[in-house]
């Protein structure tokens, strides 16, 4: 069949994720993407100013890891991994361990974001019960987003995803990210409430809380956080869903912080956009409580695409390229594009504030509107037919794009939010 009426056809079976139907009934059809632009079924281009929610960081349709995947297809697709093994899960497993923080050993192989979170808390939760301290609580930061399972759900604090299911939450306790004025207040409060000892882990966004629209929090205030935590035997879980692979400057935005996690969710960037793929890592301290004669102390989860062999070797390509002189040349260029753009566009009188990290850039508008609301929509439509793909988080306007971004195309993302901005 070919790409004919795409939006059209799409309306009779098709319930897309994050919609409201009765209100928006069209969606695009997109037909083929290269590097940094999408094409449409009408044959417009747009510059994907968002990775397609971050996660195609080395460009669209990369030649290198499209040639290593197509490899790997004519030798193995799939096999189940419980019991079995392959090249690709092994190699994927040496080479990321030597680009994760220090203290990471374990991998254990899901098929996405959320699923990397459920299997981070459940580790924290059956960590404390096989060591015989039955700790049910978990912390959390407000505002954080982890995903839209059932436990990742939990310990998100967005009401507009999870409102209708709240009742049904594992036990969460929410605190503030940490910032400079009201970092000592954190700490006392967690001082007195670690005294029940019922606290099992911490899940936390490191520096970058990504659905929260992009808000940037104290990273030595976070330190603090979690070495009073791991002094208490609260396990510490590092949601890198968004940050991770080089988007904050660093490998892992853990990277930036004296203590490290004992676990870390990944995903998106982790393939580079080319097939769902997660792993939650950890230190030989979590996986030790696992390891026993009694088989119920085992994690007893798994996915029937756990460890896909097309996923990992798309995995290790995009480890290879992140760690080319090239991207990181890319990285650095990108960041340094933002800087000089954050500097022109922070005096324009609609905006509120700006921030940056890494390649990450994020402005507030100074006018108030809803997260879905009309306000966010006309900017969005504004910017597609401009041919530039950005989704406003409310009020807030941000842009991570393909580290193979262009300079021509990043400048045109630039402009066109300045016009945006002189047309409101």
């Amino acid at each position: 069949m070919t790409a004919k009426n795409l939006s059209k056809r799409d309306q009779k079976h098709i319930w897309h994720p994050l919609t409201q139907h009765k209100t928006h009934p069209n969606t695009l059809g997109i037909v083929r993407a290269k590097g940094a632009i999408l094409y449409d079924e009408n044959g417009k281009e747009y510059i994907d100013g968002i990775a397609s929610w971050y996660t195609c960081m080395y460009g669209h349709c990369n030649d290198f890891i499209l040639e290593k995947v197509q490899k790997q297809m004519s030798r193995l697709d799939q096999v189940v991994f419980s019991g079995f093994t392959h090249e690709p899960a092994i190699g994927l497993s040496e080479e990321l361990i030597k680009i994760l923080p220090r203290n990471q050993e374990k991998l254990f192989f899901s098929d996405n974001g959320s699923t990397a979170v459920e299997i981070g808390i459940k580790m924290a939760l059956q960590y404390h019960f096989n060591k015989g301290d039955k700790r049910k609580v978990l912390l959390a930061f407000e505002e954080g987003f982890h995903g839209d399972t059932f436990g990742a759900m939990s310990v998100s604090g967005l009401s507009v995803y999870n409102g209708p299911f709240e009742d049904f939450f594992i036990d969460v306790e929410r605190i503030p990210v940490p910032t400079k004025d009201n970092i000592e207040r954190i700490l006392a409060s967690l001082e007195i409430r670690i005294g029940k000892q019922d606290i099992a882990g911490f899940i936390y966004e490191p520096l970058v809380q990504g659905a929260a629209a992009m808000k940037i929090h104290d990273a030595e205030g976070l330190d603090r956080i979690l070495e009073l935590l791991q002094q208490n035997e609260v396990l510490t879980i590092a949601d890198e869903v968004m940050t991770g692979f080089g988007k904050t400057g660093t490998f892992f935005a853990s990277d930036q912080l004296t203590t490290p996690p004992d676990i870390i969710c990944l995903s998106k960037a982790l393939t580079a956009g080319l097939m769902p793929m997660a792993i939650t890592s950890c230190s030989s301290k979590v996986y030790s409580a696992f390891y026993s004669n009694e088989i119920t102390k085992g994690l007893f989860h798994g996915h029937t695409y756990t460890a896909n062999p097309l996923a990992c070797t798309a995995a290790l390509a995009g480890i290879e390229l992140l760690c080319s002189e090239e991207i990181q040349n890319n990285i650095q260029r990108i960041i340094k594009s933002h800087e000089d753009f954050g500097q022109q566009i922070k005096t324009h009188r609609l905006v509120a504030s700006i921030r940056q990290c890494g390649t990450i850039f994020a402005l507030d508008l100074n006018v108030q509107t809803e997260r879905y609301g009309n306000l966010r929509d006309r900017l969005f439509q504004y910017f597609m037919d401009k041919g530039v793909f950005l989704r406003p988080l409310g009020n807030t306007i941000y842009i991570l794009a393909p580290y193979v971004i262009l300079d021509e195309q990043l400048e045109k993302v630039y402009s066109t939010i300045k016009s945006a901005l002189d047309s409101i």
